[in-house]
């Protein structure tokens, strides 16, 4: 499966950039270098809500600091843009020497990030960010394109016969969700509505809530969820409203492969969140011990991949372990 060989291929490039340093990037960023890797301590702060995508990346950083050899302080905001720039600002007054954050809601965090910058301290944005990470001073985002995401997402549902689609945001103001429903819109050819939820706080609540909207709208007969218990909470809502509109998701759970592999949902993109919580740690270990930069002035790229019935089975082992 094409993802499977791009986690393969990642992680053995970050392993053998310890070979190989790069004292400067193409913006002209030198690396830090010198330290002992028994001294580096990574912050990272996401907007994660602990549910099963975030749980993934938190393993993988969790996994890299421990095959890196260093300290790492994972928090997460919940989905409170206030909150993550207070968890980042207390961060920087930890003595750490590394920052990965996800951006959601870059102006929220953008003050924060400039006093990690002017305290000198590297950071990488993760996940969500990929158009703004060079304007917050990162050295390199590791993420996907969530439009082209949503745009392959779009025309699957398309050439699975959809005529008009419903995104499903879970979370208010979050940029990158909002570009995913974008480029579903672009590719899709029919009509695209965006339906606020409440979100992952309150599955049940959620569920009943596009169970109502499939009620009053029969004519929809294609979802798209753009978080995997959003998906779980769809599966649900289709059920009770009696639809058979088509259902896809961004990213895998182990529920979500389980539903792939039974035809419950179509198809789910897969943006390996594992790799995004494993790549910003060990960048930036990397960046402190071997002056090490990547990426050349580009994001690197952990997907889309789409996982259907065809090839749920190559993923499905590892989702249920939460690496995948």
């Amino acid at each position: 499966m094409k993802t499977i060989k791009l986690s393969a291929l990642v992680v053995a490039g970050v392993l053998g950039l310890a070979a190989c340093a790069s004292p400067e990037d193409d913006n002209g960023s030198s690396g830090g270098g010198g330290a002992d890797r028994s001294d580096v301590t990574i912050a990272m702060v996401t907007h994660g809500d602990g549910g099963s995508f975030w749980s993934v990346a938190k393993t993988g950083a969790e996994d890299a600091a421990a095959d890196m050899g260093v300290e790492l302080d994972y928090q997460e905001s919940n989905n409170d843009p206030q909150k993550q720039a207070q968890l980042i600002e207390a961060a920087i007054t930890s003595d750490i020497d590394g920052l990965a954050v996800s951006v959601p809601n870059p102006d929220a965090i953008e003050d924060a990030l400039a006093k990690a910058r002017d305290a000198g301290i590297p950071i990488v944005t993760l996940n969500s960010g990929a158009t703004v990470w060079q304007d917050l001073g990162a050295i390199t985002h590791v993420g996907q394109d969530e439009r082209i995401a949503g745009e392959g997402a779009g025309r699957e549902l398309a050439a699975a016969g959809g005529t008009k689609l419903l995104c499903v945001i879970h979370e208010q103001n979050n940029v990158g969700l909002q570009d995913r429903c974008a480029g579903a819109e672009d590719a899709f050819g029919g009509e695209v509505e965006d339906f606020q939820v409440t979100g992952t706080a309150d599955p049940t609540k959620t569920a009943n809530e596009i169970a109502a909207k499939l009620q009053a709208d029969p004519s929809i007969d294609s979802v798209l969820a753009l978080n995997p218990d959003i998906a779980t909470a769809a599966v649900e809502a289709l059920s009770t409203a009696g639809s058979d509109a088509n259902l896809a998701t961004f990213d895998l759970s182990g529920d979500v492969v389980t539903a792939v592999e039974d035809g419950d949902i179509l198809f789910a993109v897969d943006q390996q969140q594992y790799l995004q919580g494993y790549l910003p740690v060990a960048f930036l270990t990397l960046y402190n011990t071997n002056a090490n930069t990547v990426g050349g002035g580009q994001p690197i790229l952990t997907g889309p991949g789409f996982v259907t019935q065809d090839n749920a089975s190559t993923v499905a082992d590892l989702a249920q372990e939460g690496t995948r």
